[in-house]
């Protein structure tokens, strides 16, 4: 654990995450043409994808798997000397599994469990995207031209980790990979039940999410930005017109104030399609705690949530 109180600078972004699914040509399908994602590359059983406004080379490593699920989540470092910072201390605090010579796009990466058992790894060296000739945009300060298919998602915006003790995961993150606690729900007694997370300027990176079925290391959700409140409602016509599960309508959230939708791709994991939320500049910003009694008047214009938001996740238990 960091003892010293000078805030952990070392993450630069949520870089990637890998989702498993039983349901490979099914889920390849809603995220190229539905979500409108473009293809980088193929590996094995995996499929490597990116928004059209993403900096890096990819966000979404999709692989075939006999459950839906999360297979890891990438973390990009601020340097070689960041990278070995936090692997370093990682590895004092039990946590760690070790390095890897890495993946596609990136270079060696040291591999940890969070104290829920979810699998991540953070590392530097990252290749760049090379734009191909067919997806040049008209100005060079974009790193491809927008996507006209389906949701037009731009880039991987933040994912949420259920957890069997949110207080334990949500101080992991802080203490070993300095994320800042921008919002928290909680209960009467002081426990949390939702932690909202960051390392940018955005007001969370990472939520998570108390699993109330008490199993580890599940998946919540993941959620891709889109440019406007509009373009979160053109994404619902697009999955009611393609039939795909729609488990949250439209709406607004308070914690962090995004317009969403909610559905369940094909292979069974919950993603999120948003837009909007706020941003913190100020180096001293304080947690805003939300009371069980405010999370009874539900999101931000009244209306609740669906009951399985509290209970669904991936591996799906339920069966």
């Amino acid at each position: 654990m960091t003892t010293n109180h000078e805030p952990i600078r070392d993450i630069a972004y949520l870089s990637h995450i890998e989702l498993l699914t039983p349901k490979p040509t099914e889920s390849l399908e809603f995220f190229r043409d539905l979500l409108g994602m473009e293809i980088v590359h193929r590996e094995g059983q995996s499929v490597f994808l990116r928004g059209w406004g993403d900096q890096q080379l990819y966000s979404l490593k999709l692989t075939e798997e006999g459950q839906a699920g999360l297979g890891h989540v990438g973390l990009r470092a601020y340097s070689q000397q960041a990278l070995e910072r936090r692997a370093q201390d990682i590895e004092q605090s039990g946590y760690g599994i070790g390095w890897s010579d890495g993946d596609y796009g990136h270079s060696r990466s040291y591999q940890f469990m969070d104290a829920d058992g979810h699998v991540l790894e953070v590392f530097y060296e990252a290749d760049k995207y090379v734009t191909p000739d067919h997806l040049k945009p008209g100005l060079k300060n974009q790193p491809q031209k927008f996507s006209a298919r389906g949701a037009s998602v731009t880039q991987l915006d933040h994912i949420n980790l259920f957890s069997s003790n949110v207080d334990a995961d949500s101080t992991f993150y802080r203490n070993h990979l300095g994320f800042r606690l921008s919002e928290q729900a909680i209960t009467d007694e002081g426990k949390q039940t939702t932690a909202w997370l960051h390392v940018t300027n955005k007001s969370y990176d990472l939520a998570i999410s108390l699993d109330k079925s008490g199993a580890q290391g599940r998946f919540h959700h993941a959620a891709f930005k889109v440019e406007s409140a509009e373009m979160v409602l053109r994404a619902a016509d697009v999955f009611l017109d393609n039939g795909i599960f729609i488990e949250a309508p439209p709406n607004k959230h308070v914690a962090g104030q995004t317009m969403f939708v909610y559905v369940y791709e094909p292979g069974g994991n919950r993603i999120e399609v948003c837009s909007g939320g706020f941003l913190i500049y100020t180096p001293d910003w304080e947690t805003v705690t939300w009371t069980p009694e405010e999370r009874k008047k539900g999101l931000a214009w009244g209306t609740p949530l669906p009951s399985t938001f509290h209970t669904y996740g991936t591996p799906n238990t339920e069966k």
